[in-house]
C-alpha cells in the first residue's frame, strides 16, 4: 500500500462525522446499513451524510450497493486492514535498527 493512499484514508477518519459514520458502519457487518438508518442513527441531515459518505468512498473505505430503491452503505474492513498493518509494519523498526 503506499503512503500517499494511506494519508488519504487516514485523513478521511480524521474527520468526526466520517469516523463515526464509519464505525456505525463496522458494528452493521457485511450487510451494511441503509443510508437512511444512518442518518437517523447518527442525526445528521442528509445532505451532510452525502457529503460524508461521498469522501469515504472516494478512499476506498465503503462502498455502496441498490437494492430496488434502498441504497446501503457498507464498511472495507480490508481496506482499513491495509492501513492498519501499513502503521503496523513500522513498529519498533528504529529500536531493531539501533
Amino acid at each position: 500500500m503506499d503512503h500517499e493512499l494511506t494519508a488519504k484514508r487516514l485523513s478521511e477518519l480524521g474527520h468526526t462525522t466520517r469516523l463515526a459514520v464509519f464505525r456505525l458502519l463496522v458494528r452493521a457487518g457485511n450487510e451494511g446499513l441503509a443510508v437512511g438508518d444512518v442518518q437517523k442513527h447518527l442525526e445528521i441531515p442528509g445532505s451532510t451524510l452525502s457529503h460524508h459518505l461521498n469522501r469515504l468512498m472516494s478512499v476506498g473505505l465503503i462502498k455502496q450497493r441498490r437494492e430496488g430503491r434502498t441504497l446501503y452503505c457498507i464498511a472495507q474492513l480490508d481496506e482499513l486492514r491495509q492501513v492498519m498493518q501499513f502503521l503496523e509494519a513500522e513498529c519498533c523498526t528504529l529500536e531493531r535498527e539501533g
